[in-house]
């Protein structure tokens, strides 16, 4: 949902915080723990993309200028991993990749140094869960690099490691159903031993309920919670969607009817991309086999075998079409 406004940095917190306060005053998302989220304002109480900036405005007392949408960016890694150069003359940023956003108190610590260290003071989060140096001279940044690498971080990851996202499970989520993190972490060791070379540019992503707050839905491969009785009891399991992306194939991922054990995941991936591996044409990535792919083959590439499509579980508060 694209509110069409362009919020300027001087009045990027001032945003965040009104529309925080809009959140927090809406009495009828109380009602539910499950639904005391501000999506249930569009879902349920009828607001749209128009009416959330009116009263983003009408909280800040000021009107925001229409944002030009731009450009489609090009289907290339856009975390910020690694060096790159800053528009500032002389500088340049260096993104380090966190496996699942996991960080321990003494890495925290040691980033911060380095920040003060070699750039001034800053450090900032991504959405990919990863961290960045900023405003660091051209001259220290294989420093900086060598210092990152000694803390346990990776600058040069694995495709699996470098695009892997989770949740953050039951560790610390009431509405998850499974750990997340762990699993993450352990699947994305097993796909390295399994496709060592994979050439491609790959988003793991891993949800822990419905929700999406592993944000599935715009992951390559996006794997959500599910429980499945397998050997006589019930197991972890993961409902796969597949084909999600952003910059030039955005979509959202589609629903291919398929779940997996926790345990049988590993397996399953490497069929389907293998399968991506014999049947891609000349130059053709990831996402654009995706896209010509029917869900009927990317399921049975998952599988193994021809199986027949299940059903996603439905989204908290949402009514199921059919029942059995």
């Amino acid at each position: 949902m694209r509110l069409n406004a362009f919020v300027p940095q001087d009045k990027a917190y001032d945003a965040v915080k009104a529309v925080c306060e809009i959140f927090r005053e809406q009495d009828a998302l109380r009602e539910s723990r499950t639904h005391a989220r501000i999506k249930y304002l569009f879902m349920r109480h009828g607001w749209t993309a128009e009416s959330m900036l009116v009263a983003v405005e009408e909280k800040l007392g000021f009107r925001f200028d229409p944002a030009d949408e731009g450009p489609v960016a090009e289907d290339v890694y856009r975390d910020h991993v690694g060096v790159h150069r800053q528009r500032q003359e002389g500088l340049s940023y260096v993104g380090a990749t966190v496996l699942n956003g996991r960080l321990n108190p003494e890495q925290l610590h040691a980033l911060a140094s380095l920040a003060e260290t070699f750039g001034d003071g800053h450090l900032r989060a991504t959405i990919g869960q990863n961290i960045v140096l900023v405003n660091i001279p051209n001259a220290k940044t294989q420093e900086v690099l060598r210092e990152i690498v000694a803390l346990g971080l990776q600058v040069e990851p694995t495709v699996f490691y470098r695009g892997a996202v989770a949740c953050t499970g039951t560790e610390f989520c009431k509405l998850a159903i499974t750990e997340t993190k762990g699993f993450a972490k352990w699947l994305v060791g097993e796909m390295e031993e399994r496709l060592p070379g994979f050439d491609q540019q790959l988003r793991l992503h891993v949800t822990g309920c419905t929700n999406s707050c592993g944000q599935s839905w715009i992951a390559d491969i996006g794997l959500e919670v599910k429980k499945l009785k397998k050997d006589g009891k019930m197991v972890d399991a993961f409902y796969f969607c597949v084909g999600g992306a952003v910059g030039e194939h955005a979509g959202i991922a589609r629903q291919i009817g398929y779940r997996a054990a926790a345990e049988d995941c590993p397996e399953a991936i490497e069929r389907l991309l293998r399968g991506y591996l014999k049947g891609r044409g000349e130059g053709e990535n990831l996402r654009a086999y995706f896209r010509r792919t029917s869900d009927v083959e990317l399921r049975e590439q998952l599988a193994g075998a021809v199986v027949e499509a299940v059903e996603r579980d439905p989204s908290p508060g949402r009514v199921p079409s059919s029942v059995g």
